[in-house]
């Protein structure tokens, strides 16, 4: 390595790399500096002489960038890039790039893992087995809460993008039939399925699917009025943003019984700090894990490293904001 190779620092790798995912790659272009996490308040200092700068989770703000004179690219480890003040980084020359479609295929299968689980109740099952209850049955078969399943039922799927429509794909295998709402309204092309609008989306699906960016204008879309206004019993799956449902009209929806049950990746705050769905009945919560598969988190690395060598050889792809 010289040091002709520029400095590149990585502010919070472990959830990239616990150490199942080389940076070997990022060494060879770089001269390369790896957190396992950084505190706001040490990233001034941590990457003071950085030209390249690597964060998943880690923000960085306008006042930030500004304790970053040698900064010229961001690269997001992840799709949501919204961590970044990409308005004071244009203004600053700085690029933003990021990783567009490496967690498609995880995602969408986890999409499923948590429906799946919801219907089947596997794990629990599985549990009250190994706690002895099956052996203490009188009888060679029982279920702790009404089993389902996915044939006929109506998936509404929010949003159109890659996760959305792959989710699609898979529901048609099930037998399902799939609706999209899209505040875009790309009506070309659905698979295994139209459009509706919000309305009808909410009251017509057995299942409702959130796979939408997170935005000002859907922050909370999902609400009491929401819940209300869907079939008494339907079930919704979040593996995109916890800011796109009101966590405490879900709890309350939950206990009365309205929204069947409830398959969560992700929540408002992460880790979560006394969330209202902690403990809520049918509510199954995983630790914001549908991206991070081994193959997704390969593919994160090696797309990531395009991005470093396409800025660095002066063509910079994925650019954001």
């Amino acid at each position: 390595m010289t040091s002709k190779l520029p400095h590149a620092v990585v502010l919070d790798g472990h959830t990239t790399n616990p150490g199942d995912n080389p940076w070997a790659p990022l060494e060879a272009l770089t001269q390369l500096t790896v957190y396992d996490r950084t505190p706001v308040g040490e990233i001034a200092a941590r990457a003071a002489d950085a030209e390249i700068v690597l964060t998943n989770k880690t923000p960085l703000s306008a006042e930030t960038l500004a304790a970053l004179p040698r900064l010229r690219l961001i690269a997001v480890l992840a799709t949501g890039y919204n961590i970044i003040d990409t308005a004071a980084a244009k203004a600053r020359g700085i690029v933003v790039v990021n990783v567009p479609t490496y967690s498609t295929e995880s995602v969408a299968q986890h999409t499923f893992a948590l429906l799946l689980e919801l219907c089947q109740w596997s794990g629990e099952h599985s549990r009250r087995v190994h706690a002895g209850e099956w052996q203490r049955c009188p009888d060679f078969s029982f279920w702790v809460q009404p089993l389902g399943e996915l044939s006929g039922k109506v998936l509404g799927i929010a949003g159109y993008g890659r996760i959305g429509r792959r989710v699609a794909t898979i529901a048609a295998a099930f037998g399902m039939k799939v609706q999209f709402f899209s505040r875009h309204k790309q009506k070309e092309g659905a698979e295994g399925g139209g459009f509706v609008d919000w309305a009808e989306w909410r009251a017509t699906s057995d299942i409702l699917s959130l796979h939408c960016a997170l935005t000002a204008e859907n922050q909370g879309m999902m609400n009491a009025e929401a819940f209300a206004q869907m079939k008494r019993g339907a079930f919704l799956i979040n593996t995109s943003r916890g800011p796109l449902v009101d966590e405490a009209a879900l709890r309350e929806a939950l206990e009365s019984g309205q929204v069947g049950g409830a398959g969560l990746d992700v929540l408002s705050q992460e880790p979560p700090c006394e969330n209202p769905l902690i403990g809520a009945p049918r509510c199954i919560i995983t630790p914001h894990i549908g991206w991070a598969t081994l193959p997704a988190r390969h593919r994160l690395m090696a797309t990531t490293c395009e991005n470093v060598s396409a800025f660095l050889r002066g063509h910079p792809q994925n650019v954001v904001g």
